[in-house]
């Protein structure tokens, strides 16, 4: 992940495809080594969360460059939960810095497999460590909010024939008070 740009929630492209055997193949174009799968599309999309995290704490294990996610287009996009997106804006300010992990433990004053931890993507660190973290690499850590979809327009609000009625015998009764 490049950082540099303002970005939006992070979410990877998918492909789903039936299996042979009634099941649905899930894979990641960014990701060439990950896959999985599920008993429908529902389910083969929430194990497509586990699986891409289970991806990305690989190439954070293997100190490799994690890939932002491609402009592909796609029918589905897993989106990366927010901590987990923390944790890798964390690892790419690290590689940014060449800044390793025993050498981010020495600032935080913490011992290396608490730094471990926090890298971990399945393990549910707290904000405040990440708050920490990024202090100790002169940086902070901004929580944002997204709409999901478009909020739906409402019409403009119709006159309802009642309200026409009343509207009518309203101007009917000034006409006849006004004779």
């Amino acid at each position: 992940m490049t950082s540099g740009r303002k970005e939006r929630s992070v979410d990877y492209p998918v492909t789903l495809e039936r299996d042979d055997n009634d099941t649905i193949l899930v894979s990641f174009p960014d990701f060439p080594e990950a896959h999985t799968f599920g008993t429908d599309e529902a389910d083969a999309l929430t194990h497509a969360q586990d699986a891409l995290a289970t991806a990305i704490d690989a190439y954070i294990k293997d100190k490799r460059a994690v890939p932002l996610p491609s402009a592909v287009v796609a029918k589905y996009r897993v989106t990366v939960p927010a901590l987990i997106e923390a944790k890798l804006h964390l690892y790419e300010t690290m590689r940014t810095r060449r800044i390793g992990k025993a050498e981010l433990g020495r600032r935080l004053g913490w011992h290396a497999p608490q730094v471990d931890r926090l890298l971990a993507m399945t393990h549910g660190s707290k904000l405040e460590q990440l708050e920490s973290a990024f202090g100790a690499l002169g940086k902070r850590l901004v929580v944002g909010v997204e709409d999901l979809s478009p909020a739906p327009r409402r019409p403009a609000p119709r006159a309802t024939k009642r309200a026409a009625i009343r509207r009518r015998s309203s101007q009917a009764r000034s006409r006849i008070g006004a004779r």
